[in-house]
């Protein structure tokens, strides 16, 4: 069975197994093979099994590196070695027996213990690791896992357990909420048998090293960390410092991040914010409104097109996704894309490639997708007017930004923050404040910072109740009702239902079926109440 062996400085990491299909080497957590290092690409490369060979396909910045030259499609043969950023990888055919750890992933980047499975407004749930010692000396302590290579052993280790042990006796990784151990220089028993090879370690099972045990337990926590403000948005209400909070956390993890809300709440300064606050915050950060852009340019505008690709293409012309190469593009109203231009949206979001209108050959722009919108998508999608598979590849990470109605406790700081940004100098009265506090603000804060904006033209340094005009028919339409949330738990629960119900219980299958990570669904179905049914052996 052909294989892909991995090295960085000499040292073997492990080896992955491959299997017919497409397996995608890269620096993101969405990869198959997630390489925690900033010289590899988001998507770095794919190896994929055709019927006349194993084909390499080279989708970086970086570039990849075969047997000393530099490639982007090519066959590979039995002992050829890749260079991928840091990492050394060889490929080898027809290898006889299993290995002991066919693992298909490593560490990702920066938080390597902690898996996101899930956010929104309300927080992020995550899944940690802990060791619970189980013999020695140390029998009953926990030791939370802080790390993504954890040394356990004698003095100078991480975890240190006593002096006669070397300080790098062995390692524990967690692989995408998976733990692994990984021999060092002492003898290292799992379950009764030397490791040898990173090993992955299943709940129940202990680790022996010297007159000491352990085992490593998996918890599912949800962290409601508050902040005071977010890039450049500001509140006093507890229900936005927790959502500060989330999407703090949020913006350290690649995955596309939702933003549901009413118009003017913030969606695109709360992108900005994840911008700025992410590993890329120094590239590009390139907003599309699609809803301002005409049926006939969407795909080129998103996707770039060739020359001669339509009258008028008279040069290749970059889209997008090119121009945010590096760094975040935001899709404000995204729920005005056609079901045509999703399909592409999605395939983009699964593969990392981009094809210009008109060209046969892909680019693969290194971009993180935030994307927004003020409809209920649940509803689009028992309409027909917005793919399911879309909705879940965005949703793992969803956050709704409530209307200003709901958190009338923030209006005099936002008002406040608004005059001294925009109009220092100029204060309101505390007749004018109560004023505004008591309008619905069917706007939201843009129409706040417009009826300051008006005042300030009107009034003098005081701004009084008298000056303040308000025009609530400068919004077309009937807002969402205010506890409008994306879709409701209900939906949720139908679609997460009828995806087992197709997969007959199968929850890995499940997983694929709404294009989300198996964790993720599992966390669902314990928030959403649903006891798994017969399971199949695969699940």
């Amino acid at each position: 069975m052909p294989q892909l062996h991995f090295y960085e400085q000499g040292r073997s990491l492990f080896v992955h197994v491959l299997r017919r299909g497409r397996t995608v080497l890269g620096r993101s957590d969405r990869c198959d093979v997630a390489l925690p290092s900033e010289s590899v690409s988001r998507i770095h490369c794919i190896v994929e099994g055709r019927p006349d060979g194993w084909r390499l396909l080279d989708r970086s910045r970086h570039g990849t590196i075969l047997n000393g030259s530099r490639v982007e499609d090519v066959t590979l043969s039995d002992g050829d070695e890749l260079t991928v950023g840091i990492y050394r990888i060889r490929f080898t055919e027809d290898v006889d027996g299993l290995l002991r750890s066919p693992t298909a992933t490593v560490p990702v980047p920066a938080a390597a213990h902690v898996e996101l499975i899930e956010g929104s407004e309300q927080g992020v749930a995550m899944v940690r690791a802990q060791l619970r010692l189980s013999r020695g000396p140390l029998q009953g302590q926990v030791v939370p896992l802080r790390q993504m290579r954890t040394s356990v052993g004698g003095p100078g280790a991480t975890v240190e357990l006593d002096a006669q042990l070397p300080a790098n006796a062995l390692y524990v990784r967690v692989v995408r909420g998976r733990p692994m151990i990984e021999a060092g220089t002492a003898a290292v028993f799992l379950a009764g048998t030397r490791v040898r090879e990173i090993t992955p370690i299943l709940t129940g099972e202990e680790v022996r090293v010297g007159e000491h045990g352990f085992g490593v337990e998996l918890s599912t926590t949800e962290d409601h960390k508050d902040l005071e403000s977010f890039g450049e948005m500001v509140a006093a209400s507890p229900i936005m410092h927790r959502l500060f909070g989330a999407l703090f956390r949020m913006a350290a993890h690649d995955a596309p991040v939702l933003l549901v809300g009413e118009s003017g709440t913030g969606k695109e300064l709360a992108a900005r914010g994840l911008h700025e606050a992410s590993p890329a915050g120094e590239g590009p950060f390139v907003p599309v409104n699609c809803a301002a852009i005409a049926d006939n340019l969407f795909e080129s505008e998103l996707f770039g097109y060739e020359k001669g690709a339509f009258t008028g293409a008279v040069t290749q012309t970059d889209g997008a996704f090119h121009h945010a190469d590096g760094g975040t593009l935001f899709l404000d109203e995204i729920g005005e894309m056609k079901l045509e231009l999703q399909a592409k949206l999605l395939r983009a979001l699964e593969s990392g490639e981009i094809r210009r209108v008109g060209g046969r050959e892909p680019t693969f722009p290194d971009v993180r997708v935030v994307a927004a919108t003020n409809r209920n998508l649940v509803e689009m999608i028992q309409a027909g007017t917005f793919r399911e598979d879309l909705y879940w590849r965005l949703v793992v990470l969803a956050v709704r930004l409530p209307s200003l109605r709901e958190r009338r406790d923030d209006v005099p700081v936002l008002a406040k923050t608004l005059l001294a940004r925009n109009h220092p100098g100029l204060e309101l009265s505390p007749e004018a404040m109560a004023a505004l506090q008591s309008y619905d603000w069917p706007g939201n804060v843009r129409e706040l910072r417009n009826v300051l904006i008006r005042a300030s033209v009107m009034a003098g340094p005081r701004i009084g109740a008298g000056d303040l005009s308000f025009n609530p028919w400068s919004f077309e339409g009937e807002p969402p009702p205010p506890n409008a949330r994306l879709g409701g738990r209900d939906p949720e629960r139908r679609m997460v239902e009828d995806a087992l119900r197709q997969a007959e219980n199968n929850r890995a299958r499940a997983a694929r079926i709404l294009g989300i990570p198996r964790s993720t669904l599992l966390y669902k179905m314990e928030r959403l109440g649903l006891k798994p049914g017969r399971r199949s052996r695969s699940s």
